[in-house]
Parts: C-alpha cells; sequence; structure tokens
C-alpha cells in the first residue's frame, strides 16, 4: 500500500525549530494541572529546549520522587501540533519509563529533566521496542574529552558496529576518524565535529538504508548504505567515556501505510453478529451503538500502529484490538485491546477510572489519562514479540511486558502471531470517530 500522507505533508513550524536548531517565536502556554496534582514544579509544554542555557530552556522537574512520594508532575515536551503528525516522547523528563540498560554498573539517572551518567563501563540505555523508519531528535551534552553516542537500529548489546547497529557518534577525537555526526564503521563527516560544550540539537532522519544527519540546524551527514546492515532496532543512548546528558528524545514514526482511504470500509470487514453501525463521515470511521467489531482484512505480529480516535460523549467505552483472531458471532474479539476510556477517579488524571485510554485492557493501567473526552487525541502502538508500549498524544502511557505461557487468544495467554486489528464498539453508548489509521511493520529488535 502506499505509504501515508494523510497528515504529513508538512512539518509545524515549532518542529522545523527543534530539527532546524531555529529559535521558536513562542512555547505553548503551560498546561494547568488536572486536580490532585502540583503545579509547583511542572515544567512549560514546550516542544524541547530551545535555549543554550539548560535552566532557561526547560524548567524540569527532579528525577523520580522515593514511593512513598507523590509522583512527579506530567511533563509531554511534545505541542498539540507535534502530536496529531505522529511525533511521540521517548523521554517524560522525570523518569527512565521505557528505557533498559545492558549493563547495570552504569549509574543511569534523570537529573534536571535529561537522562545522564557518568560512571561505570561502557553500556547502552535503550528504548524497549524497536523502531524502523523514522525522524529522530534530540539534545546532548558532553564533558570535554567524552565518548558517546545514539544507536540507531541496535539490537540491546551490539558487538559489531558494522552489522549490529549504526552508531551515530558523538566524540570530540576519534582514531579513526569517526567524530560526532559520524556513523561508525560506515561513514565520516566531511570535517571532524567537536561533540562536547554546550548543549547540542541533534536530528536524524532514517528511511530504509539512507541517513540524513543534522546537528545544530546543519546537514552534516547524507549516508545510504550499501549493505542494508539493520532494517530495524532499539534506539540506544550510549555512556563511554565521561559525562554525558540527553534531553527532548522524540521520534516520529515514517513509512506507514494507510488502512483506511477516507471514503469507504474497503479493507475491513463487520465481524458477524455486530449490533453496531459502522459509517464513514468527513474522512472517519464512525462507529455508534453497539456491541460491534470492524476489523482489518490484512493481519499484523511486529507493528507500529498509529490513530486518531474522539469519543463524541462523556466517559465512553470504546477501543481497538490487535493480534486478534478472526472474528465470529461467538467470539468477535479475541485479541489484545488497547482501552480508549477517558473517566477518572475524583478528577484525577493520574488515576484512571476504567484502565485508561491507552492501556492494555484487562492486563494493565495507563499510568496517566492524557486525552480528553469531545477531543482528538493520537494514539500509537508498538507491538514487538511480547512487549507492547502505547503513546497518547506522544506520551507513554503502557510499557507492558506479557510473560504468560504462549496461546493462540490473547485472552487467555501470550500471542506471538500475527492477528487483525479490530475497532470496537462497546455498548449502546458508544459513539466514536476514527481517522488516519495507519501501520507499518517493525521486525523484533533483538
Amino acid at each position: 500500500m502506499p505509504c501515508s500522507i494523510s497528515r504529513r505533508v508538512v512539518l509545524s513550524a515549532a518542529l522545523l525549530a527543534i530539527a532546524c536548531g531555529c529559535p521558536q517565536a513562542h512555547s505553548p502556554p503551560q498546561q494547568a494541572a488536572p486536580t490532585g496534582e502540583t503545579t509547583q514544579s511542572a515544567p512549560e509544554q514546550s516542544s524541547e529546549p530551545q535555549a543554550a542555557d539548560p535552566a532557561a530552556a526547560q524548567t524540569a522537574a527532579p528525577a523520580a520522587s522515593p514511593a512513598a512520594e507523590p509522583p512527579p508532575p506530567y511533563f509531554n515536551p511534545l505541542n498539540p501540533e507535534q502530536a496529531a503528525e505522529g511525533w511521540i516522547s521517548l523521554f517524560d523528563g522525570h523518569t527512565l519509563y521505557g528505557w533498559e540498560s545492558n549493563n547495570a554498573e552504569v549509574n543511569w539517572s534523570v537529573q534536571d529533566g535529561a537522562i545522564t551518567a557518568d560512571a561505570g563501563p561502557i553500556g547502552l540505555l535503550n528504548t524497549r521496542v524497536p523502531f524502523a523508519n523514522y525522524e529522530f531528535a534530540c539534545e546532548f551534552r558532553m564533558a570535554a574529552g567524552g565518548n558517546s553516542g545514539v544507536f540507531l537500529r541496535t539490537i540491546p548489546d551490539p558487538k559489531d558496529v558494522k552489522t549490529d547497529c549504526y552508531e551515530l557518534n558523538i566524540a570530540d577525537a576519534h582514531p579513526d576518524g569517526f567524530t560526532t555526526g559520524a556513523i561508525v564503521g560506515h561513514a565520516k563527516t566531511a570535517e571532524p565535529i567537536v561533540g562536547s560544550g554546550d548543549w547540542k540539537r541533534l536530528r536524524v532522519m532514517a528511511e530504509g538504508n539512507h541517513f540524513v544527519v543534522t546537528l545544530d540546524g546543519a546537514q552534516v551527514l547524507d549516508y545510504t548504505d550499501a549493505t542494508n546492515a539493520r532494517s530495524s532496532g532499539l534506539i540506544g543512548l550510549q555512556k563511554n567515556a565521561g559525562k554525558v546528558e540527553f534531553r527532548g528524545i522524540i521520534l516520529r514514526p515514517l513509512g506507514l501505510s494507510d488502512l483506511f482511504n477516507g471514503t469507504d470500509t474497503a479493507g475491513w470487514r463487520v465481524v458477524p453478529g455486530s449490533k453496531s453501525e459502522f459509517t464513514v463521515e468527513d474522512g472517519t470511521i464512525h462507529l455508534r451503538n453497539g456491541p460491534g467489531f470492524l476489523e482489518t482484512e490484512q493481519t499484523f505480529g511486529n507493528f507500529i500502529f498509529q490513530c486518531d480516535a474522539q469519543t463524541h460523549g462523556d466517559n465512553l467505552n470504546s477501543g481497538f484490538f490487535f493480534r486478534a483472531m478472526p472474528g465470529t458471532e461467538e467470539a468477535p474479539s479475541n485479541g489484545y485491546e488497547v482501552q480508549i476510556d477517558n473517566s477518572l477517579k475524583e478528577g484525577d488524571r493520574a488515576s484512571p477510572a476504567n484502565s485508561g485510554t491507552g492501556a492494555i485492557f484487562r492486563r494493565t493501567t495507563a499510568r496517566r489519562v492524557v486525552s480528553s473526552d469531545h477531543q482528538w487525541c493520537t494514539i500509537t502502538l508498538v507491538a514487538s514479540a511480547n512487549r507492547f508500549e502505547t503513546w497518547v498524544n506522544g506520551y507513554c502511557v503502557t510499557d507492558w511486558t506479557d510473560e504468560r505461557p504462549s496461546d493462540e487468544n490473547p485472552r487467555r495467554g501470550r500471542r506471538d502471531e500475527a492477528g487483525h486489528v479490530s475497532l470496537q464498539g462497546h455498548d449502546e453508548t458508544t459513539d466514536i470517530s476514527f481517522r488516519n489509521l495507519r501501520a507499518a511493520e517493525v521486525v523484533d529488535g533483538q
């Protein structure tokens, strides 16, 4: 199918400022804290740190508090335009949620709104799920004489930089000339680049075997890998020598194919016995009444999926299923369910009343309800082997590993086989719209 272009024609002005290192004219207004949360140290909802001075760039709360104290304030570095374009945040500014170290002796921590390390052996802090084609951006700061890097499409513990990963280096000097902006073992920059000093903005476009690297708004590398060494994998932050810090770590998936053409439900089928009404209205799939299910004819196993959803009532319950068995009248929805339910306990977004939007229903609870009824939200799912992560409006709300015994039916156990994506009409109150449904295969990053 053709690559999805329905919402990807241009980047927002704020996103261009990130990618090119240009100052923004303004930052989005600070988001008010919902009932039950403190606002004393809540940072602005800016797209990324922009000033050279970290203190001026981002007012970030300290690292995660002890379990006996309240959780840190909510922070999402993305603005609404970026979230709608499919960007996700890989770092919440407070915790290492969604990250995993490949060496416990490295002292990875969160300090002053940045992921940092300065002691221990060489090691990587990896994402827990893989990505294939994407635009990636972050800021880094490294001490003089240090050595670090961002590993693209890596296995958890790479040994060979030519076959196990793409190591985007951050180094003032390198014995073979692979300094900052170079891909070690593959391609050097035209001139050596110093990586230490104050905060620097890094941007990478990884599409197939083509990589374009931008540093502080200037392109420093354009490389095509004829060996096609890695098509997907984890993203890793490296601690090699000296202190290094990373912040504003965001990613936009590329190469997703449309699952809905905007005019009819070609490629979808109504599950037998459904009571729900499925109509196409103004470029959306609208579900009313229920129960009922509309499932893809295509199946997906290890993949990334994005969609927009909007509930048209208060505290409505819906969702979509994935890796689902073919629906029948007797068993319409045997799959994993990504919940869509914005109801809260006592108005507290940190306390979902019914698992919360982005939860894997009956398996996890979203750590926060980010979305609201009557408003469009963008939901992202990455399913890789038995690991699942979800983002709502770019904020990671679920990071779950299914450790149950294997079973054909995800309601009973871990399902590794590909399955259908199925939109849910939950009950007679169902009134929800979906749009921009798209997906792409992402092979396991092991």
